[in-house]
């Protein structure tokens, strides 16, 4: 079975380069392809957020749309990378990724920068959520990890606290809980900072290929977790699945 998941790999994906943070892109606010925030469903979600915001700052209002974004877009497992963010909005679900996308835009239309962070990650840290079917995973999947430029550049999980969990129990990747509703109030740590500590997942990388100024970017150049073929015929089964 591992034969059929590289054969659904990318090639230049297979083998995984030494840890190594590229250049440090310096984000930007511009409107992209995935980052859509001049359309109507994102402009109507900053202006519900700053209605929503506990306070009149950027974060506030971010952690206002967090919490919008959480309610009304439905988790579920899809495989499309470069879909709109209004898109995703508007048709009420999407992957953790799709739905870190929204916030992303949401931040850039609020005049904050943002910048994601390629990591290649091992399929063992999706186990959790896949039991099942752990073994038909793709070895390697591409995870474009946002940052938003708030009194320096802060990772989508310390975006509202510091490295650990605001209440609750630590992140363990399943239930209802992913990537995206650990942002909300459990700070993930990929680069090892917290060494050994619960949050730490550092483990799971296999690869940095460092800062790109916004997805869009990272998915021209290196491509989705999966080939087109295979998008094809599992993204509608898969994004059927709740997460």
């Amino acid at each position: 079975m591992t034969n059929i998941t590289r054969l659904a790999t990318p090639w230049y994906r297979r083998v995984a380069p030494d840890k190594a943070e590229g250049p440090r892109e310096q984000g930007s606010t511009a409107p992209t392809r995935i980052l859509d925030h001049e359309s109507v469903a994102i402009t109507d979600l900053v202006v519900r957020s700053r209605a929503g915001a506990s306070g009149g700052d950027d974060v506030a209002v971010l952690e206002a749309a967090h919490s919008i974004i959480r309610a009304e877009v439905r988790a579920v497992y899809a495989l499309s990378e470069t879909t709109p963010a209004s898109r995703t909005l508007t048709r009420g679900f999407g992957s953790c990724s799709q739905r870190l996308a929204i916030l992303e835009s949401a931040a850039r239309s609020l005049g904050v920068s943002t910048r994601v962070r390629a990591l290649l990650i091992d399929r063992a840290f999706w186990y959790p959520r896949f039991p099942r079917i752990w073994f038909a995973l793709p070895d390697r999947i591409m995870l474009a990890w946002p940052e938003f430029y708030v009194d320096g550049w802060r990772p989508a999980s310390e975006l509202f606290g510091s490295i650990g969990c605001r209440g609750g129990g630590e992140f363990t990747n399943d239930g209802s809980e992913t990537l995206f509703e650990a942002a909300g109030g459990c700070a993930v740590d990929w680069d090892g900072r917290s060494r050994g500590s619960e949050y730490d997942l550092s483990r799971f990388v296999l690869s940095d290929f460092g800062y790109f100024t916004d997805r869009d970017d990272v998915f021209d150049r290196l491509g989705q977790t999966l080939c087109a073929p295979s998008r094809l015929v599992a993204d509608p089964i898969l994004r059927r699945i709740a997460a």
